[in-house]
Protein backbone atom coordinates (compact mmCIF):
# COMPACT_ATOMS: atom_id res chain seq x y z
CA UNK A 1 0.00 0.00 0.00
CA UNK A 2 1.07 3.79 -0.30
CA UNK A 3 2.31 5.16 3.04
CA UNK A 4 2.97 8.68 4.08
CA UNK A 5 5.66 8.43 7.15
CA UNK A 6 7.64 9.94 9.08
CA UNK A 7 11.17 8.13 9.17
CA UNK A 8 12.78 11.88 10.91
CA UNK A 9 11.33 14.39 12.48
CA UNK A 10 11.26 17.70 11.22
CA UNK A 11 11.80 16.44 7.73
CA UNK A 12 9.53 15.93 4.58
CA UNK A 13 7.27 12.63 5.00
CA UNK A 14 8.39 9.40 2.85
CA UNK A 15 5.91 8.72 0.43
CA UNK A 16 6.75 5.02 -0.17
CA UNK A 17 4.87 1.72 -0.41
CA UNK A 18 4.72 -0.84 2.33
CA UNK A 19 2.88 -4.04 3.18
CA UNK A 20 -0.40 -3.69 4.10
CA UNK A 21 -1.15 -4.61 7.45
CA UNK A 22 -2.50 -7.77 9.38
CA UNK A 23 -5.44 -6.99 11.51
CA UNK A 24 -5.38 -8.72 15.32
CA UNK A 25 -9.30 -11.01 15.76
CA UNK A 26 -10.40 -8.10 17.52
CA UNK A 27 -9.84 -5.25 14.92
CA UNK A 28 -11.33 -4.52 11.17
CA UNK A 29 -8.62 -3.50 8.46
CA UNK A 30 -10.18 -0.17 7.00
CA UNK A 31 -9.50 0.86 3.46
CA UNK A 32 -8.86 4.52 3.81
CA UNK A 33 -11.21 6.60 1.14
CA UNK A 34 -9.99 9.78 2.59
CA UNK A 35 -8.19 11.63 5.84
CA UNK A 36 -8.59 15.29 6.72
CA UNK A 37 -5.25 17.25 7.33
CA UNK A 38 -4.95 18.98 10.60
CA UNK A 39 -2.42 21.30 11.76
CA UNK A 40 -1.62 18.72 14.83
CA UNK A 41 0.13 16.55 11.73
CA UNK A 42 2.25 19.52 11.45
CA UNK A 43 3.14 19.51 14.95
CA UNK A 44 3.56 15.90 15.05
CA UNK A 45 6.13 16.05 11.49
CA UNK A 46 7.95 18.76 13.66
CA UNK A 47 8.57 16.62 16.92
CA UNK A 48 5.83 18.93 19.25
CA UNK A 49 4.41 15.86 20.79
CA UNK A 50 7.79 14.71 21.43
CA UNK A 51 7.96 16.90 24.47
CA UNK A 52 4.92 15.00 25.86
CA UNK A 53 5.92 11.32 24.75
CA UNK A 54 8.13 9.22 22.63
CA UNK A 55 6.93 8.58 19.50
CA UNK A 56 9.50 6.41 17.43
CA UNK A 57 9.51 6.37 13.84
CA UNK A 58 8.63 5.36 11.32
CA UNK A 59 5.35 6.74 11.97
CA UNK A 60 2.27 7.58 9.36
CA UNK A 61 0.46 10.43 10.55
CA UNK A 62 -3.21 11.34 9.70
CA UNK A 63 -6.28 10.78 11.78
CA UNK A 64 -9.35 12.22 10.53
CA UNK A 65 -10.12 8.46 8.80
CA UNK A 66 -13.04 7.33 6.87
CA UNK A 67 -13.23 4.63 4.52
CA UNK A 68 -14.37 1.17 4.14
CA UNK A 69 -14.15 -1.95 6.30
CA UNK A 70 -12.03 -4.36 3.90
CA UNK A 71 -11.48 -7.14 6.12
CA UNK A 72 -13.10 -7.91 9.96
CA UNK A 73 -11.23 -9.85 12.60
CA UNK A 74 -12.47 -13.73 13.84
CA UNK A 75 -13.45 -12.70 17.19
CA UNK A 76 -15.78 -9.56 15.99
CA UNK A 77 -19.36 -9.96 17.50
CA UNK A 78 -21.64 -10.17 14.96
CA UNK A 79 -24.02 -7.89 17.39
CA UNK A 80 -21.56 -5.32 16.00
CA UNK A 81 -23.35 -4.92 13.42
CA UNK A 82 -20.50 -4.65 11.08
CA UNK A 83 -20.08 -5.91 7.17
CA UNK A 84 -17.19 -6.02 4.52
CA UNK A 85 -17.76 -2.92 2.52
CA UNK A 86 -19.40 -0.87 5.36
CA UNK A 87 -18.99 2.82 5.21
CA UNK A 88 -17.40 4.15 8.53
CA UNK A 89 -15.26 6.81 10.76
CA UNK A 90 -12.42 6.04 12.62
CA UNK A 91 -13.41 7.20 15.77
CA UNK A 92 -10.23 8.77 17.88
CA UNK A 93 -8.89 7.67 21.36
CA UNK A 94 -8.47 4.08 21.84
CA UNK A 95 -8.33 3.27 25.45
CA UNK A 96 -7.42 0.38 27.72
CA UNK A 97 -11.01 -0.02 28.63
CA UNK A 98 -10.88 -0.84 32.10
CA UNK A 99 -9.91 2.86 33.75
CA UNK A 100 -12.59 4.79 35.03
CA UNK A 101 -12.61 7.06 32.56
CA UNK A 102 -13.22 4.45 29.79
CA UNK A 103 -15.73 2.98 32.05
CA UNK A 104 -17.75 6.05 31.45
CA UNK A 105 -16.87 6.10 27.92
CA UNK A 106 -14.15 8.79 27.99
CA UNK A 107 -11.23 6.34 26.24
CA UNK A 108 -9.89 9.90 24.45
CA UNK A 109 -8.86 10.74 27.95
CA UNK A 110 -7.44 6.91 29.05
CA UNK A 111 -4.23 7.38 30.50
CA UNK A 112 -3.33 4.47 28.40
CA UNK A 113 -4.73 5.95 25.15
CA UNK A 114 -3.82 5.23 21.82
CA UNK A 115 -4.32 7.51 18.84
CA UNK A 116 -4.56 6.70 15.04
CA UNK A 117 -2.07 8.92 12.86
CA UNK A 118 0.51 9.20 16.06
CA UNK A 119 2.14 5.63 15.94
CA UNK A 120 2.80 2.85 13.14
CA UNK A 121 -0.70 3.45 11.32
CA UNK A 122 -2.53 6.23 10.49
CA UNK A 123 -4.40 7.82 7.37
CA UNK A 124 -2.14 8.74 5.17
CA UNK A 125 -2.07 5.66 3.82
CA UNK A 126 -4.40 2.99 1.69
CA UNK A 127 -4.69 0.67 4.58
CA UNK A 128 -5.28 0.74 8.74
CA UNK A 129 -5.90 -1.77 11.20
CA UNK A 130 -8.49 0.10 14.01
CA UNK A 131 -10.54 -2.32 17.27
CA UNK A 132 -14.04 -3.04 16.18
CA UNK A 133 -15.39 -0.80 19.03
CA UNK A 134 -13.51 2.27 16.96
CA UNK A 135 -15.26 2.29 13.95
CA UNK A 136 -18.56 3.92 13.81
CA UNK A 137 -20.96 3.21 11.05
CA UNK A 138 -21.98 5.88 8.48
CA UNK A 139 -24.61 6.66 5.94
CA UNK A 140 -23.53 5.50 2.31
CA UNK A 141 -24.93 9.21 1.15
CA UNK A 142 -22.34 11.51 2.43
CA UNK A 143 -19.29 12.02 1.08
CA UNK A 144 -16.49 10.57 2.33
CA UNK A 145 -14.06 13.92 1.71
CA UNK A 146 -16.58 15.18 4.10
CA UNK A 147 -16.73 12.59 6.57
CA UNK A 148 -12.79 12.96 7.30
CA UNK A 149 -12.53 16.06 8.86
CA UNK A 150 -15.90 15.21 11.20
CA UNK A 151 -14.05 13.09 13.54
CA UNK A 152 -11.78 15.80 14.54
CA UNK A 153 -12.09 18.87 12.86
CA UNK A 154 -15.84 18.76 13.58
CA UNK A 155 -15.58 16.69 16.36
CA UNK A 156 -12.81 18.58 18.41
CA UNK A 157 -15.37 22.01 18.72
CA UNK A 158 -18.75 20.10 19.32
CA UNK A 159 -17.52 18.45 22.83
CA UNK A 160 -16.18 21.82 23.66
CA UNK A 161 -19.35 23.70 22.81
CA UNK A 162 -20.76 21.18 24.81
CA UNK A 163 -18.64 21.77 28.10
CA UNK A 164 -19.86 25.29 27.89
CA UNK A 165 -23.68 24.33 27.38
CA UNK A 166 -23.75 22.00 29.72
CA UNK A 167 -21.92 24.72 32.54
CA UNK A 168 -24.93 26.98 32.21
CA UNK A 169 -22.62 29.38 29.61
CA UNK A 170 -25.13 29.62 26.90
CA UNK A 171 -28.53 31.06 26.30
CA UNK A 172 -30.63 33.63 24.43
CA UNK A 173 -28.97 36.65 26.74
CA UNK A 174 -25.50 35.48 26.01
CA UNK A 175 -22.92 36.24 22.90
CA UNK A 176 -20.67 33.84 22.41
CA UNK A 177 -17.53 34.19 20.35
CA UNK A 178 -15.48 31.74 18.46
CA UNK A 179 -12.08 32.53 18.11
CA UNK A 180 -9.76 30.97 14.98
CA UNK A 181 -11.93 30.44 11.91
CA UNK A 182 -9.58 27.69 10.94
CA UNK A 183 -10.54 24.04 10.44
CA UNK A 184 -12.23 23.93 13.44
CA UNK A 185 -13.63 27.44 14.19
CA UNK A 186 -16.05 26.88 10.66
CA UNK A 187 -17.45 23.77 12.40
CA UNK A 188 -17.76 25.45 15.82
CA UNK A 189 -19.56 28.88 14.58
CA UNK A 190 -22.09 26.03 13.41
CA UNK A 191 -22.48 24.70 16.67
CA UNK A 192 -22.55 27.55 18.56
CA UNK A 193 -26.30 28.13 16.50
CA UNK A 194 -26.96 24.64 16.63
CA UNK A 195 -26.38 24.43 20.39
CA UNK A 196 -26.50 27.94 21.99
CA UNK A 197 -29.86 28.28 22.96
CA UNK A 198 -30.08 31.69 20.88
CA UNK A 199 -26.76 32.99 22.02
CA UNK A 200 -25.65 35.46 19.63
CA UNK A 201 -22.55 34.46 17.71
CA UNK A 202 -19.65 36.62 17.01
CA UNK A 203 -16.63 35.24 14.65
CA UNK A 204 -13.14 36.96 15.38
CA UNK A 205 -9.93 36.46 13.07
CA UNK A 206 -7.28 38.27 11.09
CA UNK A 207 -8.29 36.70 7.59
CA UNK A 208 -10.79 38.34 5.18
CA UNK A 209 -11.42 35.25 3.52
CA UNK A 210 -12.01 32.90 6.71
CA UNK A 211 -14.31 35.89 8.34
CA UNK A 212 -16.29 35.30 5.09
CA UNK A 213 -16.88 31.50 5.92
CA UNK A 214 -18.06 32.29 9.15
CA UNK A 215 -20.71 34.32 8.01
CA UNK A 216 -21.62 32.34 5.69
CA UNK A 217 -22.33 29.90 8.11
CA UNK A 218 -24.28 31.63 10.14
CA UNK A 219 -22.19 34.15 12.50
CA UNK A 220 -24.24 36.41 14.02
CA UNK A 221 -21.32 39.40 13.13
CA UNK A 222 -17.75 39.13 12.19
CA UNK A 223 -14.75 40.72 14.06
CA UNK A 224 -11.52 41.37 12.13
CA UNK A 225 -8.75 41.87 15.28
CA UNK A 226 -5.92 42.38 13.05
CA UNK A 227 -3.93 45.52 14.77
CA UNK A 228 -6.54 46.18 16.84
CA UNK A 229 -6.43 46.50 20.52
CA UNK A 230 -8.62 44.69 23.05
CA UNK A 231 -10.18 48.23 24.00
CA UNK A 232 -10.87 48.92 20.38
CA UNK A 233 -12.15 44.90 19.40
CA UNK A 234 -14.50 45.59 23.06
CA UNK A 235 -16.00 49.11 21.27
CA UNK A 236 -17.02 46.84 18.44
CA UNK A 237 -18.78 44.31 20.13
CA UNK A 238 -20.60 46.63 21.89
CA UNK A 239 -21.13 48.05 19.03
CA UNK A 240 -22.17 44.58 17.46
CA UNK A 241 -24.11 43.40 20.53
CA UNK A 242 -24.79 45.91 22.98
CA UNK A 243 -22.20 44.36 25.37
CA UNK A 244 -18.27 44.78 25.22
CA UNK A 245 -17.90 41.38 27.04
CA UNK A 246 -18.24 37.93 26.20
CA UNK A 247 -20.36 35.47 28.43
CA UNK A 248 -18.34 32.29 26.44
CA UNK A 249 -15.61 31.52 24.32
CA UNK A 250 -14.91 28.65 22.12
CA UNK A 251 -11.00 28.99 20.93
CA UNK A 252 -9.65 26.85 17.98
CA UNK A 253 -6.56 27.95 17.89
CA UNK A 254 -4.86 28.58 21.29
CA UNK A 255 -2.75 31.26 19.99
CA UNK A 256 -0.94 33.17 22.89
CA UNK A 257 -2.05 36.55 21.63
CA UNK A 258 -5.31 34.77 20.59
CA UNK A 259 -5.62 33.91 24.37
CA UNK A 260 -4.69 37.15 25.93
CA UNK A 261 -7.10 38.73 23.21
CA UNK A 262 -10.01 36.46 24.91
CA UNK A 263 -9.68 36.60 28.64
CA UNK A 264 -9.50 40.15 28.01
CA UNK A 265 -12.71 40.29 26.76
CA UNK A 266 -14.24 37.51 28.95
CA UNK A 267 -16.95 38.86 31.30
CA UNK A 268 -18.12 38.32 34.89
CA UNK A 269 -19.08 33.78 35.18
CA UNK A 270 -17.85 34.00 31.69
CA UNK A 271 -16.74 30.44 30.43
CA UNK A 272 -13.60 29.81 27.97
CA UNK A 273 -13.13 26.29 26.66
CA UNK A 274 -9.95 25.98 24.47
CA UNK A 275 -9.41 23.22 22.17
CA UNK A 276 -6.44 24.75 20.27
CA UNK A 277 -2.94 24.08 20.90
CA UNK A 278 -0.72 26.67 18.62
CA UNK A 279 1.44 28.30 21.70
CA UNK A 280 2.43 26.06 24.22
CA UNK A 281 1.84 28.58 26.96
CA UNK A 282 0.07 31.58 27.85
CA UNK A 283 0.52 34.52 30.15
CA UNK A 284 -2.99 35.90 31.46
CA UNK A 285 -3.50 38.20 34.63
CA UNK A 286 -5.33 35.67 37.42
CA UNK A 287 -6.71 38.00 39.97
CA UNK A 288 -9.53 38.94 37.26
CA UNK A 289 -10.22 35.07 36.47
CA UNK A 290 -10.62 34.43 39.95
CA UNK A 291 -12.44 37.64 40.91
CA UNK A 292 -14.91 37.34 38.14
CA UNK A 293 -15.18 33.60 38.95
CA UNK A 294 -14.26 32.56 35.39
CA UNK A 295 -13.89 28.87 34.02
CA UNK A 296 -11.59 27.70 31.79
CA UNK A 297 -12.52 24.35 30.28
CA UNK A 298 -9.84 22.40 29.14
CA UNK A 299 -11.52 20.22 25.82
CA UNK A 300 -9.64 17.67 23.87
CA UNK A 301 -10.98 16.01 20.88
CA UNK A 302 -14.56 13.94 21.97
CA UNK A 303 -15.52 10.44 22.57
CA UNK A 304 -17.86 8.04 20.64
CA UNK A 305 -20.94 9.44 21.93
CA UNK A 306 -19.97 13.02 20.92
CA UNK A 307 -18.79 11.69 17.09
CA UNK A 308 -22.16 10.06 16.86
CA UNK A 309 -24.06 12.96 17.56
CA UNK A 310 -22.25 14.80 14.94
CA UNK A 311 -22.34 12.50 12.74
CA UNK A 312 -26.14 12.78 12.97
CA UNK A 313 -26.12 16.37 12.49
CA UNK A 314 -24.03 15.08 9.27
CA UNK A 315 -26.88 12.61 8.15
CA UNK A 316 -29.37 15.09 9.03
CA UNK A 317 -27.51 17.91 6.89
CA UNK A 318 -27.15 20.04 9.26
CA UNK A 319 -23.24 20.85 8.78
CA UNK A 320 -21.24 22.68 5.56
CA UNK A 321 -18.51 22.01 4.70
CA UNK A 322 -15.05 24.34 3.10
CA UNK A 323 -13.02 21.29 1.92
CA UNK A 324 -9.82 20.88 -0.54
CA UNK A 325 -9.16 17.78 -1.54
CA UNK A 326 -6.04 16.76 -2.29
CA UNK A 327 -3.80 13.91 -3.88
CA UNK A 328 -1.54 11.48 -1.67
CA UNK A 329 1.35 13.06 -3.69
CA UNK A 330 0.57 16.75 -2.80
CA UNK A 331 0.87 15.65 1.53
CA UNK A 332 3.78 17.53 1.63
CA UNK A 333 3.53 20.38 0.15
CA UNK A 334 -0.02 20.61 1.84
CA UNK A 335 1.85 20.15 5.48
CA UNK A 336 3.79 23.24 4.44
CA UNK A 337 0.63 25.59 3.57
CA UNK A 338 -0.81 24.16 7.00
CA UNK A 339 2.20 25.34 8.79
CA UNK A 340 2.10 28.63 7.61
CA UNK A 341 -1.73 29.16 8.22
CA UNK A 342 -2.87 29.32 4.64
CA UNK A 343 -5.33 26.53 4.17
CA UNK A 344 -8.91 27.95 4.21
CA UNK A 345 -11.37 25.13 5.62
CA UNK A 346 -9.67 21.73 5.38
CA UNK A 347 -7.26 20.32 2.89
CA UNK A 348 -8.58 15.93 2.87
CA UNK A 349 -6.19 13.31 1.35
CA UNK A 350 -8.57 11.74 -1.00
CA UNK A 351 -7.15 8.32 -1.93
Amino acid sequence: MRAARILQYRKPLVLEEIAVPDIKADEVLVKVAACGMCRSDVLLVDGFFQNYGDIPPPVIPGHEITGTIEKIGDVVLKAAGLEEGDHVVVAPGWGDGVCRHCQVGNTHICANVRWPGFGTYGGFAEYIPVPARYVIKVAKHLKFEELAPLTDAGLTPYRGIKKIRDAGGLGPDRVIGVFGIGGLGAYAVQYAKLLGGGAAVVAFARNPDKLAIAKGYGADHIIDIKGKSAGDIGKELKKATGQDKLDAIIDCAGAREMMQLGFALLAISGHYADVGFIADRIDIPLFPRVSGEQTFHGSFWGNNADLNEVMALAAAGKIQHTIKTISFDEINEYLDLQRDNKVVGRAVVKF
